[in-house]
C-alpha cells in the first residue's frame, strides 16, 4: 500500500526548536529569538481565537431549537 494517499504528518517545529542547542547564540540574538517568538505566540493566538469564533458561530447556527 502506498503513503501516498495518507495525510502527512505536519513538523512539529517547537520540538525542533527545542531541542536545539542555545550555547552559540550571542545575547542579542537570544533576545531577537524572544521577538520571533512573541510574534509567533500572538499568530497562534489570534488564529485560536477566529477559530473559536468560527466554531462559536457554527454551534451556534447548528444548535438545535429549543422546543416549548
Amino acid at each position: 500500500m502506498e503513503d501516498d494517499d495518507r495525510p502527512r504528518r505536519r513538523s512539529d517545529a517547537a520540538a525542533q526548536l527545542s531541542a536545539e542547542s542555545l550555547d552559540t547564540y550571542s545575547q542579542d540574538e537570544l533576545m531577537e529569538r524572544v521577538a520571533l517568538l512573541e510574534a509567533e505566540i500572538a499568530r497562534v493566538k489570534a488564529h485560536h481565537a477566529k477559530a473559536d469564533a468560527h466554531r462559536k458561530f457554527a454551534d451556534a447556527l447548528f444548535k438545535p431549537k429549543a422546543s416549548d
